[in-house]
C-alpha cells in the first residue's frame, strides 16, 4: 500500500495539490517513519510554502536515510539559498553533481548560487554547463542571463532571455527580466513591451509594474510612470521600492514637496536603505526652503544609520607615508559616460601627470559609450564595480593600495558612499556630484572654489590663486558672500581650488554660434535648459515678472510633456502671459541640445539650485546667464562659473536685483550681440577651459592633502 499511496502524493504534488502531498506524505511517514521519498518531498513542500528552515531538517533527515540521492542535496541547496547561506548551498550543489555530473538542473541551481555569491565567471560556466546538458531548459537560459547582466554584459544578457522567452512563451520573469536588461542597454520602447508582456501574464507582478514605471520615466513620459507606481501601490501599498520610485518621478516632474514626502515614506517602510535616503537628501538641494543646517541634519540622520557603524571597523591602512612619492588616485563614479561627470573628468585625465599620479577607475557603469571608451584610455586600471557588494569593493581599493579616494556622485544615484564609510584609502575626496558635499566623515575633504564657498579663515589646504583680474576673489566677498558660516553644513573640509571647481570641456564638435536670435526676431527670447525639478513656483514667478516687463520677449524652457507643461502653463497664464509666448523642449540628442542655443538671447538660472554644464553650455554657445546666488554651494555654481570668466555682473544680489538685471539686459541689444560673438573665445582664454592649470591645481591639493595624512594629523571637522 505504501507505494501506491507515494505514488498518488508524488501526482498529487507535480499537480500542485500541495495539501493532498503533504497529507499522504504524512500519513506515509506514520507508518513508515524512515521512508526516505516521503521525508525529502515533504521538505520540498516545506520549501515551496516559504518554511526554509523546516525543509533543510526534512531534506538532510532524508538524506541520512538516502545519503546517494542528488535531488535531495540539489533540493537541500535550494533551501539553503533561500535563508541566503549561500555557502552550504554551493556545498549541497557540488555533492549532487557528485553523484550525478550530467544533472542539468544541480548545474542550473549551482549557477545560481555562485551569481548569488558574486562569482559571475563561474556562474556562466555552470549554465552553460546545464545548456550543454539540455540546450531547451528555459530556467537555464533565464539563470544565464542573470549573470550576463550582472556583469554588466548585456548583449548576452538580452540574448540569454529571447531564448527563455522563446522555450517558455508563458513565463512572466523571462519577460520581466529580459525587460530590465533591455532598459539598461537603453532600449527603452523594447524594454516597455517586454514589461507589459510581463504583466499581461501575471497582472499583479508588482516587479514587473514597477520596472514599467521607472522605464516610463526614462522614456520621458512622466505622467504615465506615476500612474504605473500609483497602479502598483494600489495593489500593494507602502511598498518602499515603490514609494522611492514615485519620488523620483515626482522630482523630475518638479513636485519637490511630493518627491521628499515619497522618500519619506519609503524609509518609514525601510529604514535600512542606504539609497532611499540618499534620494531624499539630493531632493533636499533643490527646495527653496531647505537650508544648510536642514541639509547638515539629514545628513546626519544618513551617517547614524549607514556611517556610523562601519567607522570603528575599518583597519589602519599600510600605505607608505612618503610624502613626496607618486600617488594612487581612485575615482569611483557609475557616471564614467556621456554625462556631466565624464566632460568634466575628460581634461583632467588627459593632463594628469602620469609620472606622479596614477590614476584607477572604479566604474558602475552599465551602459558604456564613447566617453567610456575615452576615459578608461587614459587610465591605469579600470576596475567595473557592477554587481559588487560594498563590502567586496571596499577590499578591492584596499587590495590596489589606494592613496587618495575621489567620490564623483555624492548623494546621486548609483553612489557608492557605503563604501566610503569604510574607508578603504587614507585619504577620501568628494567631489563632482553637485556642488557641495555629501557630509560623510568618512570623506575628509571636498574640492570647491572661493566663489562656491567663500573662506572664513585660510584653509591649510587651498592653494594660493596668483592674482587674476578677470577672477579677483575680493569683490566677490563683499557682494555674494553668503549668511552665516559656509562650511558649518557638512562634515568634509573645504579645499578652494585657485581658480574654478571645474574645467569645462564641450566633449566634441559644437554648432557654430549664430547672430543674435532678437536682432532678426524682433523681440527677446529667454532661456531656461536645465533640469525642470530645480523650477519651483518662486522661480517661475520671477520669470513671469520678466515677461510682463518686457513686451514681446518669450521664453523657451525646458519642461517634461504632460501635466508639467499644463501646470507651467496655468501659472503664467493667470499672470496674463499666453501660451505663445511659451515654448517647451524635451530632452534632445546633444547636438540638437546646444543648437536650442540658437534661439535665445539670455539664460535665467534657476535658484537655489543653480545650473553647472548648463551654464557652460549656453555661455559655450554664446548665450549669457543670469544667476542669483545663495547661500549653499548648489546656489553659488553660477557664480563660480560666471566669474571665472570674467561676468560677475551677471550675479545679482536679490530677488529683484535678479528681475531688474533681466529686464536691462533686453534693453541692450548691442551689449547682448557683443557678448554673443565673444562669448566663446573669452571661455578658450579663461581658466574654466585651461585643462592644463586646472590639473595642476587639482594635483597640488591632492599632494597637500597626501602630505598631511603622511605627517599623521588629520582634517578639522564641522560634524
Amino acid at each position: 500500500m505504501i507505494p501506491q499511496a507515494f505514488e498518488l502524493a508524488l501526482q498529487h504534488h507535480q499537480a500542485g495539490r500541495l495539501a493532498h502531498a503533504e497529507a499522504l506524505y504524512r500519513q506515509i511517514l506514520s507508518a513508515q517513519p524512515n521512508h526516505a521519498g516521503a521525508m525529502h518531498f515533504l521538505g520540498v513542500i516545506a520549501h515551496q510554502a516559504g518554511r526554509h528552515d523546516r525543509a533543510v531538517d526534512l531534506i538532510r533527515q532524508s538524506i541520512v536515510l538516502q545519503p546517494n540521492n542528488p535531488a535531495a542535496y540539489s533540493n537541500l541547496g535550494e533551501a539553503w539559498r533561500k535563508m541566503g547561506r549561500l555557502d552550504e548551498a554551493v556545498t549541497a550543489f557540488r555533492h549532487a553533481l557528485e553523484l550525478k555530473p550530467d544533472s542539468p538542473g544541480a548545474h542550473n541551481n549551482l549557477g545560481n548560487a555562485l551569481r548569488e555569491q558574486g562569482q559571475f565567471d563561474e556562474s556562466i560556466a555552470a549554465c552553460l554547463r546545464a545548456l550543454e546538458l539540455d540546450p531547451g531548459f528555459p530556467e537555464a537560459h533565464l539563470n544565464l542571463g542573470n549573470a550576463f547582466r550582472e556583469q554588466g554584459r548585456l548583449d548576452e544578457a538580452i540574448a540569454a532571455y529571447r531564448h527563455a522567452c522563446q522555450l517558455k512563451p508563458a513565463s512572466p520573469e523571462a519577460s520581466y527580466n529580459l525587460g530590465i536588461a533591455l532598459k539598461q542597454a537603453g532600449k527603452l520602447d523594447e524594454s516597455i513591451t517586454a514589461y507589459r508582456r510581463a504583466l499581461e501574464l501575471k497582472p499583479d507582478c508588482l516587479e514587473a509594474r514597477n520596472n514599467l514605471g521607472n522605464a516610463l520615466w526614462e522614456r520621458g513620459q512622466l505622467d504615465e510612470a506615476v500612474a504605473a507606481f500609483h497602479r502598483a501601490l494600489e495593489l500593494q501599498p507602502d511598498v518602499p521600492e515603490t514609494l522611492n520610485n514615485l519620488g523620483n518621478v515626482l522630482r523630475e516632474r518638479g513636485q519637490i514637496e511630493e518627491a521628499i514626502a515619497a522618500y519619506r515614506r519609503a524609509l518609514q517602510a525601510r529604514p535600512d536603505s542606504s539609497s532611499f535616503h540618499s534620494n531624499l537628501v539630493f531632493a533636499l538641494q533643490f527646495h527653496p526652503d531647505h537650508d544648510g543646517p536642514m541639509i547638515s541634519a539629514e545628513h546626519q540622520r544618513w551617517n547614524r544609520q549607514f556611517s556610523d557603524p562601519l567607522r570603528q571597523l575599518a583597519p589602519p591602512h599600510a600605505n607608505h607615508r612618503d610624502p613626496d612619492r607618486p600617488l594612487r588616485v581612485g575615482y569611483v563614479s557609475p557616471d564614467f559616460r556621456e554625462h556631466p561627470v565624464g566632460r568634466y573628468l575628460a581634461p583632467l585625465f588627459e593632463r594628469h601627470d602620469r609620472e606622479r599620479f596614477e590614476i584607477l577607475c572604479y566604474s558602475g557603469t552599465v551602459r558604456s559609450d564613447g566617453m567610456t571608451a575615452r576615459l578608461r584610455a587614459l587610465t591605469g586600471k579600470w576596475r567595473s564595480t557592477v554587481g559588487i557588494s560594498d563590502v567586496r569593493m571596499a577590499e578591492m581599493i584596499r587590495e590596489d593600495d589606494v592613496d587618495i579616494l575621489v567620490d564623483l556622485s555624492l548623494h546621486t544615484a548609483g553612489n557608492r558612499l557605503p563604501v566610503f564609510a569604510r574607508k578603504p584609502a587614507p585619504v577620501q575626496v568628494a567631489w563632482l556630484g553637485y556642488p557641495g558635499g555629501a557630509g560623510l566623515p568618512g570623506i575628509d575633504y571636498r574640492l570647491t572654489d572661493s566663489h562656491m564657498e567663500p573662506p572664513r579663515e585660510a584653509s591649510p589646504l587651498s592653494p594660493e590663486s596668483p592674482h587674476n583680474p578677470e577672477c579677483d576673489s575680493g569683490p566677490i566677498e563683499s557682494r555674494h558672500s553668503p549668511k552665516g558660516d559656509g562650511g558649518a553644513w557638512s562634515a568634509e573640509e573645504p579645499v578652494r581650488l585657485p581658480d574654478c571647481w571645474c574645467c569645462y570641456d564641450p566633449a566634441g564638435e559644437s554648432p557654430e554660434v549664430h547672430a543674435l536670435p532678437a536682432l532678426s526676431s524682433g523681440g527677446v527670447t529667454f532661456g531656461s535648459l536645465n533640469n525642470f525639478a530645480k523650477v519651483h513656483e518662486g522661480v517661475l514667478a520671477r520669470w513671469a515678472r520678466v515677461l510682463e516687463a518686457v513686451k514681446g520677449s518669450r521664453l523657451v524652457m525646458l519642461c517634461p510633456e504632460g501635466s508639467a507643461r499644463e501646470r507651467v502653463r496655468g501659472f503664467f497664464g493667470a499672470r496674463g502671459i499666453g501660451t505663445e509666448r511659451m515654448e517647451f523642449v524635451g530632452c534632445v540628442p546633444r547636438w540638437d541640445y546646444l543648437q536650442l542655443h540658437q534661439r535665445i538671447d539670455l539664460c535665467l538660472d534657476p535658484f537655489p539650485c543653480n545650473g553647472m554644464t548648463t551654464t557652460c553650455d549656453a555661455l559655450w554657445m554664446g548665450v549669457p546667464v543670469l544667476t542669483l546666488p545663495g547661500d549653499m554651494p548648489v546656489s553659488r555654481a553660477g557664480l563660480s562659473l560666471l566669474s571665472t570668466v570674467g561676468l560677475e555682473e551677471f550675479a545679482t544680489s536679490s530677488e529683484e536685483d535678479y528681475v531688474l538685471l533681466a529686464v536691462d539686459l533686453a534693453t541692450d541689444l548691442p551689449r547682448l550681440a557683443n557678448l554673443r560673438a565673444t562669448l566663446r573665445p573669452r571661455m578658450q582664454s579663461s581658466p574654466l577651459m585651461d585643462a592644463p592649470r586646472f590639473a595642476r591645481n587639482v594635483e597640488a591639493a591632492y599632494r597637500k592633502m597626501w602630505e598631511r595624512w603622511s605627517l599623521g594629523n588629520s582634517p578639522a571637522r564641522n560634524d
